[in-house]
C-alpha cells in the first residue's frame, strides 16, 4: 500500500487529468449530452450560442454540444475495442514467435516485417476497400494495421527474457512452459507494450476521425468528430464553429494521450536526484559514513 501511495505521488497529475477527463465525459455521456445527438430540429437550424444550445446546433438543428460529447464517448469505443485486439494479437504472435523460435519465428518475423513497411493508414484503406467501408470494418482494419508494431516488441522482450538465468532456474525445478511464460515473460512484455499503447491512444482516435472524415469509418447520423468535420466543411464561412469546435476537441484529445505516453516512457528512463531527494541521500550517506566511523573508532 506504501508504494502504491508513493507511485501516485510521483504521477504526472496535471497530463493524466485531461485524460480522465475525456474518459468520464465519454463514459457519462448518456447522462451529460441535454439533447439526444442524433435528434434535429429544423426550427433550429445554424443557431449561434445560446442558453437552449449551448455551443449552437448544426446545419439539420442538432444540439452541437450533445454532438461533440457524444462523439466522445464512439471515439472512445473504438479506440478501446482496437488497441485491446492489437494488443491481444500482437503480444500472442509475438511472444509465439520468440518463445518457439526456429521456422515459425522466421516466418512470422516476416509477415511483422511486411506490416511495418506500409504506413498503419494505407493498410487500413486497403482492407476497407476489401471489406467495404462500416464501422465494424475500420475496427478490423485498424486492428490489423496496428499489431505489428506490438508483435515486434512482445518478440524482442521474449527473446531477451529467454537469455536469464532464472528462467533456466525454473527450467531445472520443473516448470512447465506455461507456468514459465504466465509468471515470468508476460509481466515484461506488458509492461513495454502497454506504455507504447497509450501512446498509440492518440494516434488511434485521429485515425479514427480520418476514416469517418473519408466516409470509410463511422456513418451518420452517428456523432463522431471526424464526420462533424466533412458535414460543416460546407458551412465554414457562415458557422466555423461546425469546424472548429470538433477540430479542437479532437486535437486536446491526441495530444494528451501523446503527452502522456511520453511521460510514461520518460518515468522508466532514471533520473539523477535533485532538490529534496538529493539533500536527503546526502544526509542519509553522512549518518552512514558517520555510523561506520564510529564502528571503526571502537577498540
Amino acid at each position: 500500500m506504501t508504494e502504491l501511495l508513493k507511485s501516485l505521488r510521483t504521477w504526472p497529475w496535471h497530463i493524466v487529468a485531461p485524460v480522465l477527463l475525456f474518459v468520464a465525459v465519454a463514459v457519462l455521456a448518456p447522462w451529460l449530452t441535454p439533447y439526444d445527438p442524433a435528434a434535429q430540429d429544423y426550427m433550429s437550424i445554424l443557431q449561434g450560442p445560446s442558453w437552449a444550445h449551448w455551443l449552437g446546433t448544426d446545419y439539420l438543428g442538432r444540439d452541437l454540444l450533445s454532438r461533440i460529447i457524444g462523439g466522445a464517448r464512439v471515439s472512445l469505443t473504438a479506440m478501446s475495442i482496437v488497441l485491446l485486439a492489437a494488443l491481444i494479437l500482437g503480444v500472442v504472435v509475438g511472444s509465439l514467435a520468440g518463445y518457439i523460435g526456429g521456422r515459425f519465428e522466421v516466418v512470422m518475423i516476416s509477415a511483422i516485417d511486411i506490416f511495418l513497411a506500409l504506413p498503419s493508414l494505407v493498410i487500413a484503406l486497403a482492407l476497407i476497400g476489401i471489406m467495404g467501408p462500416g464501422y465494424w470494418s475500420m475496427i478490423v482494419a485498424l486492428t490489423l494495421a496496428w499489431w505489428a508494431n506490438y508483435a515486434r516488441m512482445s518478440r524482442a522482450v521474449v527473446v531477451a527474457e529467454l537469455r536469464q538465468p532464472y528462467i533456466e532456474a525454473a527450467r531445472i525445478m520443473g516448470a512447465n512452459h506455461l507456468h514459465i511464460f504466465s509468471r515470468h515473460i508476460l509481466p515484461s512484455v506488458l509492461a513495454l507494450v502497454v506504455v507504447y499503447a497509450s501512446a498509440d491512444a492518440g494516434a488511434l482516435v485521429l485515425a479514427i476521425a480520418t476514416l469517418s472524415f473519408l466516409g470509410l469509418g463511422v456513418e451518420p447520423p452517428t456523432p463522431e468528430w471526424g464526420q462533424m468535420l466533412v458535414d460543416g466543411m460546407g458551412y465554414l464561412e457562415d458557422n466555423p464553429a461546425l469546424v472548429i469546435l470538433p477540430g479542437l476537441a479532437l486535437t486536446l484529445v491526441v495530444v494528451s494521450f501523446n503527452l502522456l505516453g511520453e511521460a510514461f516512457a520518460l518515468s522508466k528512463v532514471p533520473r539523477p536526484a535533485r532538490g529534496l531527494t538529493l539533500s536527503r541521500r546526502r544526509r542519509d550517506r553522512a549518518k552512514e559514513e558517520a555510523a561506520r566511523a564510529q564502528v571503526e573508532a571502537r577498540p
